[in-house]
């Protein structure tokens, strides 16, 4: 159904907009004769139209994703930024090149394993959430670049420039904003800096309210202008630092010049016949995603009744993000063991641990369950017209972050140092445990559930992936059964989601998910439920039908974003 109100609102500028664009979720545009369809699915209409204007001018997907990205750092400051870090999940079509862009955060270099504890070894509530202390160092701005000359074919002051627009001339902050800045807005206000850019009269914006941001408009020209060294060294790099370090951090200039963006092969593994592409570590994505799909792969899972259905895939989810907590680290700290955790001799052992009749709860353990918030992060797709496409998530971790933006920059901080094992075995603000592999180290990059995912098969490609914090690989674990079915990105998009993550021992649902019947039967099983008030998640999805041509794109109902598809003849 068409978001007309949201276009509307958005204030969308026509540009060099490509006028053979369906502005449609779960859009479609048939293959046939020459034309070659093109894809964006973004979490907001202004840096989907941004996607498809640099592809219209000849950019190529990559150059595409260098748009998408600053523009939903502008115009979704709770979800992303400059000040966060994220996985660009690439495939090139010419060679068949797979591989992930991580531009995940890093600690600090004076950073300690037990920063975030008190005398008594106990974790300080809230030290690595909210404030300057809470931040990596970002890779985003970093990323970029590496994306931009690398990969891309316009220059980067091309890509850059619909974000340094947007920044200048101010976007109405929709519901989506006002709900989370709502949800942060004691500690949004705590910084005048944050407070003063991203509310208004230190309260919510009001409809109709411009957010300007000049000063982040004039980062990323300086960025646009001297790539990396624009972020990572000179001017910017001191007043990044000074404004850390005058409100209690500990970032160094030297932390700033030794950020590199690392190139790491993507975790691969087969389901039904389909080649599942997805993201590795630091990501726990992508080896998660894995072992549940390799545990699955042992059912009838279309002969199996719903309860059973839903029973055996809950247990699947409870195994593999047990494994999650004990295993997974940052790659460059940490030997993990993801080929056995990812092969077919692990998943069978785990799947003849099932039992059919009962659920199996591990031994009592702490959890906080999962944030109640699940539209921080977030998530576009990409297809261009030679086939090549990009998956990413981005994150500041909590919505709005460390709510701290160091003055003179524009650019608001990520709080991903809570995605470390502060201590490990206690849960972090998703509920999430860890073991020393995630415990805090100087310069390492802190664990993710960040998930973009590329699924091939001989019929159809589909690009995917949402925000949503430790639910995000179950998110992308129910689109790809829902796929396998036959179902195409709006049911992805649109379904139902229920999540386990091994402790809290729960079963965390929409209202929807579940009817009256299905919760009896997972009740006599033994599960625990608890149903959730509120949806969660933004899914952005796009399936390229390799049998007719078609293409189809579509944006989750529960955010405020936009599927485009064009054709280029």
């Amino acid at each position: 159904m068409m978001r007309l109100s949201a276009l509307l609102n958005a204030r969308l500028r026509t540009g060099a907009f490509l006028l053979l664009v369906l502005l449609l979720q779960g859009c479609s545009w048939p293959g046939g004769g020459t034309a070659t369809p093109a894809a964006v699915a973004s979490a907001h209409p202004l840096a989907t139209q941004a996607g498809m204007e640099i592809l219209t001018a000849g950019g190529n997907a990559f150059d595409a994703a260098v748009a998408v990205t600053a523009v939903l750092a502008v115009v979704g400051p709770h979800g992303s930024g400059l000040g966060g870090g994220g996985f660009w999940l690439l495939h090139r079509e010419s060679d068949g090149l797979d591989v992930m862009i991580d531009g995940r955060e890093r600690a600090p270099l004076a950073a300690t394993r037990d920063m975030y504890l008190d005398d008594n070894g106990d974790v300080v509530h809230g030290l690595s959430m909210n404030g300057a202390l809470a931040a990596g160092i970002p890779g985003e701005p970093a990323a970029l670049v590496h994306i931009a000359e690398r990969y891309g074919k316009l220059p980067i002051s091309h890509t850059l420039a619909p974000a340094i627009r947007i920044a200048r001339e101010g976007f109405e902050a929709n519901a989506q904003y006002n709900r989370l800045a709502r949800f942060r807005l004691e500690d949004m206000r705590k910084d005048p800096e944050t407070a003063r850019i991203l509310l208004q009269d230190n309260d919510i914006p009001q409809p109709g309210h411009l957010i300007r941001q000049p000063e982040l408009a004039d980062t990323l020209e300086a960025i646009s202008l001297h790539g990396k060294t624009g972020f990572y060294r000179g001017e910017l790099a001191a007043k990044l630092v000074n404004g850390v370090r005058e409100a209690g951090g500990i970032w160094s200039l030297d932390d700033l010049e030794a950020y590199e963006v690392m190139e790491r092969a993507p975790v691969t593994g087969n389901y039904r016949g389909m080649r599942i592409v997805s993201a590795s570590p630091p990501s726990s994505g992508g080896v998660v995603l894995m072992t549940m799909l390799n545990i699955l792969g042992g059912f009838q899972l279309d002969t199996l009744d719903d309860a059973t259905r839903t029973h055996v895939i809950i247990e699947a989810m409870r195994r593999a993000y047990r494994d999650r907590a004990e295993y997974l680290g940052d790659p460059d700290f940490h030997a993990m063991p993801v080929a056995r955790l990812t092969g077919a001799e692990h998943a069978d052992r785990l799947r003849e641990s099932i039992h059919l009749d009962r659920a199996t709860p591990f031994p009592a353990g702490q959890g906080a369950g999962a944030a109640a918030e699940g539209m921080n992060t977030t998530h576009f797709s990409i297809l261009d017209g030679q086939g090549n496409r990009v998956a990413a998530t981005l994150s500041v971790n909590y919505p709005f972050g460390a709510c701290f933006m160091p003055p003179g920059t524009g650019v608001l901080l990520n709080n991903e140092m809570d995605d470390f094992s502060a201590k490990p075995g206690v849960p972090n603000a998703y509920g999430l445990v860890g073991a020393e592999a995630n415990a805090i180290a100087p310069g390492k990059r802190p664990l993710s559930s960040m998930s973009p995912t590329f699924v091939e098969s001989e019929v159809g490609i589909a690009i995917l992936g949402t925000p949503g914090g430790s639910r995000i690989i179950t998110m992308v674990l129910l689109g790809i059964l829902d796929m396998a079915d036959g179902g195409l990105p709006e049911s992805w998009v649109s379904r139902p989601r229920f999540h386990h993550q091994y402790l809290p021992d729960v079963v965390q649902y929409e209202m929807d998910a579940f009817d009256t019947e299905l919760v009896d039967a997972l009740l006599s099983l033994g599960h625990a439920l608890q149903a959730k008030d509120s949806t969660y998640g933004n899914m952005q999805a796009i399936y390229h039908d390799r049998k007719n041509g078609r293409v189809f794109a579509a944006s989750d109902p529960r955010g405020v974003g936009m599927s485009a598809v064009s054709v280029r003849e």
